[in-house]
């Protein structure tokens, strides 16, 4: 049996495991954001849609083929369908911005 103070200790180091992660999780996010950001601009000169419901159904595609686990396909899906819904909104932003100029 484990005594408090070694669970303590390997709690902290997970926590610390975690913790480098989600850094990794929010670089890659603001990667994806400042593509997101170029594709809105084209949309824009374009006049075309911020919503493409082809586009996101490609991508739930995509990154439930290549989820190995354990995360769920639905967990997948409600975890990008969130991200992408935050990207959606950027755009919707960024087009408000640019109709204020």
């Amino acid at each position: 049996m484990m005594s408090p103070d070694e669970a303590a200790q390997l709690l902290d180091e997970f926590r610390q495991q975690i913790d480098e992660i989600d850094i990794g999780i929010i670089d890659l996010l603001n990667q994806r954001t400042r593509i997101v950001e170029k594709i809105g601009a084209v949309k824009r000169e374009a006049a075309l849609p911020v919503y493409e419901p082809k586009r996101e159904d490609m991508v739930y595609r995509n990154v439930i083929a290549h989820n190995q686990g354990p995360l769920s396909e639905p967990a997948v899906r409600r975890l990008f369908e969130r991200i992408i819904d935050e990207m959606r909104t950027l755009q919707r932003e960024r087009n408000k911005e640019e109709n204020q100029q």
